[in-house]
């Protein structure tokens, strides 16, 4: 269970920056002691007055994320950094007078800082048009921020981590909020940085949020059998060192700490009860060397029957963080599971602080630090293409995939061991290893077995490309929902060569792009000029260009066409939802009021929702972790409403289709089919199929239940590259 205490204050909740002088200076130089003194007395100085939600002066939040800092082993100019890390936003102070004041390194991570605020805005990215160029270069301030100084991540890292600390002092919207926003970036990027201390904390606080009922009953369980937990680990340790000695390995040996986000995710993942989590009971063994891992790890498993399936070698073949150590779990005392963690002390530390270990190895006088570098390089690559990105989307996608932690490593067929993404494809492969093998590529084989260009590669698996001498990408690489590409870097690179095709071409392809979408779902009444407006473009060509190069995606056309297709129910407004109402949303406390969707986030039916009263609009209805909705409520803006979708809404509005297939008849092709609808998580109710003997061919209808023409493109895209099929479309 996570401590929330701020370290930084006394029992009593009292603050004293004199104290923390005194501590924080005690074995820094006169110089550094007098910047970080300066530095906190402008603070104070800039922020006077201001008061944190937990009604403390603003100053011990910057004091603690420059505490935290210190705990990673952090110089004094990023303690100075983080203590003046918002005192710009004042704007009483500028860079410039930072910069003179306390030197070029301080000004540069306080201006990292400040970009890094974007990280924020990736999860909820809806801006479309004018705004987007901007906000390209907004995130590419931040990651440039990133990779031109790594102290800067840290920085905003400890910054996060105080604000969860201190997150139970906000609003529930808020916390859960900030909760999700933690677990989806924050602590990713903590791990992808090797930072394992500031990335278990945020996970557990988040789920503390996020799951609350979970959290206090994992915690609960934990502390019931604490006792009993410890007794038996201090056995463990105490048989384990004995056993150690006499192999005479000196070793450090300690129960390891329990996370509740990891048991948690653990118990969700493998469908497992508490007591069937191993690490729940868990020691750590601390040696010296490399090979004395190994040794220890055959003495436990001489003493100990070792659980099949449950060791992974990570100094062999270290995790994408760098991350090195042995696991194991074992049949120990009493018949228990216990797991076992083994790793040397320069590993240790590594595990522990991440690229933060960095600067410590730095003033030790060490020259080269591999993992370092490798973290370095990962933040740099994420730019390697910017130029070519124009989509704000793409970038975004390109950022979190790389944070995210599921990978495989697949071989060369010179046996080089390649880093891709889950997921990843033959294709995607080929442009990793280089443009021109993608352009050409026209087929694939691995293990020696030919697949399919969108078969999901597995670790081990050895890949070879097959080409033809023409570069001829295909358009259909760009859909997603075709499965050819899963990484946002072949799918740049494909697009920007459809870009570099003469434009007349583009043209032709855009048109029968557009011509066969639009036959697929059988729509014949439409206007192009219109179609163009709405998805904002000047001119149909314009639009028809965009298709042919592959920038607008066949789903946007399909959803441009929504509410022509179908029917949609109005939504009414009723004070108290009736059972036999179509659909609506019930405002607490009032009767019929005029409102209408915001459009910063677009809320739907699954989304948990808040009400704000314009002036004239009535009431604009957004999502409650919507940025512009959580601002309001931090201010307590007395405009916000209570407002929820009436039952009859709550599950989403399904739409009855048919559609027709043409196909060679053969066996399994109904079961491809439904197999294929299914995937999409569409629901057939009603079938018929008719076969011609005379010339083998079949005709199929089916009546599905879709959520929208989105969805319903997907299907009759998948169904047509289906073998046989000669046709498949929408009946009116």
């Amino acid at each position: 269970m996570v401590n929330t205490r701020n370290p930084i204050l006394n029992p009593d909740n009292a603050f004293s920056l004199t104290a923390w002088l005194n501590h924080i200076n005690k074995d820094r130089t006169t110089t550094e002691a007098q910047t970080i003194t300066v530095a906190c007395q402008l603070a104070q100085t800039i922020h006077d007055g201001q008061t944190l939600s937990s009604e403390q002066p603003y100053l011990v939040h910057l004091v603690t994320v420059a505490d935290l800092l210190a705990d990673l082993g952090m110089d004094t100019d990023v303690l100075v950094a983080a203590i003046l890390h918002e005192i710009t936003e004042q704007k009483q102070i500028t860079l410039d007078e930072i910069r003179k004041q306390f030197g070029p390194t301080v000004a540069n991570l306080v201006d990292g800082v400040n970009k890094m605020k974007y990280i924020e805005a990736i999860n909820d990215y809806t801006d479309k048009g004018e705004e987007q160029e901007s906000q390209i270069e907004n995130l590419r301030k931040m990651l440039l921020a990133m990779a031109e100084d790594v102290r800067v991540v840290l920085i905003k890292l400890a910054d996060r981590l105080d604000n969860m600390r201190t997150l139970r002092y906000r609003n529930i919207a808020t916390q859960k909020r900030m909760a999700q926003e933690t677990l989806d970036l924050f602590a990713p990027l903590a791990n992808r940085l090797g930072i394992w201390q500031i990335k278990w904390e945020l996970e557990d606080l988040s789920l503390r949020y996020l799951e609350p009922e979970s959290y206090q009953q994992l915690a609960k369980l934990l502390a019931e059998r604490r006792i009993s937990r410890e007794d038996y680990i201090e056995q463990v340790i105490q048989r384990l060192k004995d056993a150690l000695t006499l192999a005479g390995i000196k070793a450090e040996v300690s129960g390891r700490p329990k996370h509740l986000y990891s048991i948690w995710r653990k118990m969700q993942r493998k469908g497992l009860d508490f007591d069937k989590i191993f690490d729940v009971r868990a020691v750590r063994v601390l040696v010296k060397t490399e090979s004395e891992c190994y040794m220890a790890l055959g003495i436990i498993h001489n003493k100990w029957q070792p659980i099949h399936g449950e060791f992974d070698d990570y100094i062999a073949k270290p995790k994408n963080n760098n991350y090195q150590s042995l696991h194991t779990a074992v049949l120990g005392p009493e018949q228990k599971i216990f797991e076992v963690q083994i790793r040397t002390q320069e590993m240790h530390h590594h595990a522990e602080l991440g690229v933060a270990s960095h600067w410590r190895y730095k003033e030790g006088g060490r020259q080269h630090d591999s993992g370092f570098e490798q973290k370095i390089a990962w933040l740099r690559k994420i730019l390697q293409v910017k130029d070519e990105e124009n989509n704000p989307g793409e970038l975004i996608d390109r950022f979190k995939s790389e944070i995210f932690e599921d990978l495989v490593y697949v071989l060369s067929p010179q046996g080089k061991v390649i880093e891709l993404p889950q997921g990843a494809t033959p294709l995607d492969f080929a442009y990793y290893i280089h443009t021109q093998l993608g352009h050409c590529c026209r087929g694939a084989k691995v293990n020696q077995r030919l697949v399919p260009l969108t078969y999901a590669l597995k670790s081990g698996d050895q890949i070879e490309i097959l080409t033809a001498k023409e570069e001829k990408p295909s358009r259909d690489w760009l859909v997603p929902h075709t499965g050819y590409l899963k990484t946002s870097r072949a799918r740049t690179k494909v697009r920007l060569w459809f870009k570099k095709q003469n434009s007349q071409q583009q043209l032709t392809d855009g048109r029968v792009l557009l011509e066969r979408e639009l036959h697929r779902l059988n729509i014949k009444e439409y206007n192009l000029e219109k179609l163009a407006a709405k998805l904002n473009f000047n001119t149909v060509e314009d639009l028809l260009i965009s298709l042919g190069r592959g920038d607008t995606a066949l789903s946007q056309i399909a959803n441009a066409f929504h509410d022509q297709v179908f029917a949609t129910p109005k939504l009414s407004i009723a004070a108290h939802p009736s059972p036999h109402a179509q659909g609506g949303i019930y405002i607490k406390g009032v009767g019929n009021l005029l409102t209408q969707m915001a459009g910063c986030c677009k809320p739907t039916l699954s989304n948990p929702i808040i009400g704000y009263i314009s002036k004239g609009r009535g009431v604009v209805v957004h999502r409650r972790d919507c940025a512009n909705a959580s601002r309001w409520q931090d201010e307590g803006n007395e405009r916000l409403i209570e407002v929820e979708w009436s039952k009859v809404t709550q599950e989403p509005i399904l739409y009855p289709v048919d559609i027709q297939v043409q196909a060679y008849d053969r066996t399994g092709l109904l079961q491809d089919i439904c197999s294929m609808v299914a995937g999409e998580k569409i629901n057939i109710i009603a079938t018929n199929t008719l076969t011609n003997k005379s010339d083998n061919s079949a005709n199929l209808t089916f009546t599905l239940e879709v959520n929208n023409l989105d969805q319903l493109s997907r299907a009759l895209a998948k169904i047509d590259r289906l073998p046989n099929v000669t046709k498949v479309w929408r009946k009116n």
